[in-house]
């Protein structure tokens, strides 16, 4: 099932529904909305866009964003959307490597292709172009497609190397809105979805259960993310929900504790897409109340791996709250979760292994990638390259990437659980734990520390708060003053750099 029929039967029940929002002005009503999605339905299937073709969608987040996805779909066509914080070059790589003939652009974004020379036909939103494909005759329906065929091409952050397509279908799609419903929260006609973050990673694809309820979508007319006007509009409409990375969190608490702001109109803040402190999400609570919802996922099965609810978030009264807190919740309803060993076999519960997911959210493979598909889909399972351990209730707790675990002196040390000490510090305002080669054995820790503003970094202090919270061998060896952590365009730390530096002498 074509996911573009959840707009058409939409708006057919509830045209008149307030839909698209630049900021507190409508753009749209879901009936105008359907019928600017079938125009350009219309006018891509008249300039032979066929179905399974991929079109890219590299614009910053604006009401038309939605339009263009949905008229996408409408043709049959497979979406790209392209991180609209990408140079221009790594936007025409992900082009060519889509093979996407098309691209809509918002008018900085579409120079930057042409500069890069990206090899596509581009069309400016707004522009002249584009209204004359909204002068198309429109399509009755969403063209038929099936579940497993391709609807959304996600490219991944490519924190080391070029990023990889995931082939997200159709069923993808549908089981992670479904899940989302059964497993996080509800979605209601009077709901609000405010994107501050991407549209082209977790908080678009988010946009889908809210059309499915006929929910209304505000854009700032910022762009991006601002504290500020997100309170600000949060006011103006009311049951807002948002998508969140941690570092956005950290950011709303911080302004709100600043300004004096309460959270009003928020009702849920979903955080994925990287690891959330406990002290920070203990913080944010205390300030906003039970607004707070975690996913995790990821591109290969996005945001339905394991959810934990509003009421585990803010539950202060279970004998494990601080535990279950720290976790990233249970395994979701379309998906099984099971930590393994090195060769995938399941290891009892407290263990720590890689976790490992299969079900109907998970990716067929990557786009025109076959090694890498075998590599991470084994025996049917999803291998994550996150390590984690799973209680007795099904409670997962991330303890970080494979990739960023240290081995020193024979002993693994994961970097989150030494962060996590670190955080504790009424000083440190972010940290970040990297391994450094050593002689002796084979790894060292090194803790790089941002400290609070107006504070100083005492590694004699920090010293001994790790040494009276963890073993001794996770103890940092060096702790290193940083103005700020190199992160990518999603608020993710680039542990990669903090090695370079290590390797280059830069302490």
């Amino acid at each position: 099932m074509n996911l573009a029929l959840w707009l058409a039967r939409t708006a057919s029940i509830r045209g008149a529904a307030p839909a698209l929002f630049h900021g507190t002005d409508c753009a749209a009503d879901y009936a105008a909305f359907d019928a600017a999605a079938a125009r350009l339905g219309g006018a891509l299937t008249a300039r032979g866009v066929a179905p399974g073709d991929r079109v890219a969608i590299f614009m910053a987040n604006v009401p038309d964003y939605l339009i263009v996805q949905y008229g996408a779909w409408y043709a049959g066509a497979a979406v790209v959307p392209i991180n609209a914080k990408l140079h221009g070059r790594e936007a025409a790589w992900i082009v060519e490597n889509a093979g996407a003939g098309l691209a809509f652009a918002t008018p900085g974004h579409a120079a930057a292709l042409r500069e890069a020379g990206a090899q596509c036909e581009i069309v400016e939103v707004p522009s002249g172009a584009y209204a004359a494909l909204q002068q198309a005759a429109p399509l009755a329906a969403p063209h038929p497609r099936g579940p497993e065929d391709l609807a959304w091409l996600f490219y991944t952050s490519g924190t080391t190397g070029k990023p990889k397509g995931v082939v997200m279908t159709h069923r993808m799609l549908m089981a992670m809105s479904l899940s989302y419903f059964a497993d996080a929260d509800e979605v209601r006609q009077d709901d609000a979805a405010l994107y501050a973050a991407p549209l082209s990673h977790g908080a678009g694809l988010y946009n889908m259960m809210h059309v499915l309820k006929g929910a209304r979508h505000v854009f700032p007319p910022s762009g991006g993310f601002d504290p500020a006007e997100i309170f600000s509009l949060a006011r103006h409409h009311g049951s807002i929900h948002m998508f969140a990375a941690p570092t956005m969190v950290k950011r709303m608490t911080r302004h709100a504790k600043e300004t004096g702001e309460t959270g009003e109109g928020l009702r849920t803040v979903v955080y994925a897409g990287g690891p959330m402190y406990l002290a920070d999400i203990i913080e944010a609570v205390d300030h906003f109340g039970p607004v707070f919802v975690q996913i995790y996922g990821q591109g290969e099965c996005p945001m339905s791996i394991t959810a934990l609810s509003r009421h585990d978030v803010a539950d202060r009264g279970h004998p494990r709250w601080r535990d279950r807190l720290s976790s990233v919740g249970r395994a979701q309803s379309v998906v099984e979760v099971r930590i393994g060993d090195a060769e995938g076999r399941p290891l009892p519960a407290g263990e720590a292994g890689e976790i490992m997911v299969r079900g109907e959210s998970v990716m067929p493979g990557y786009w025109q990638a076959p090694a890498a598909t075998a590599k991470t889909l084994v025996n049917g399972w999803l291998m994550t390259g996150d390590m984690g351990h799973m209680d007795a209730d099904g409670y997962v707790t991330l303890v970080d990437r494979s990739k960023d675990m240290i081995i020193s002196g024979g002993s693994n040390v994961y970097p989150r659980e030494v962060e996590e000490v670190l955080l504790s510090h009424p000083d440190v305002e972010e940290a970040a734990v990297v391994g450094r080669p050593h002689p002796d054995w084979g790894e060292e820790v090194v803790a790089f520390v941002v400290p609070r503003a107006g504070r100083g970094l005492d590694p004699t202090a920090l010293d001994a708060l790790c040494l009276d919270s963890i073993a001794r061998f996770k103890r940092p060896k060096a702790y290193l003053a940083i103005a700020e952590l190199p992160k990518n365009n999603y608020g993710k730390v680039l542990k990669t750099d903090l090695r370079a530096q290590l390797a280059e002498g830069r302490d």
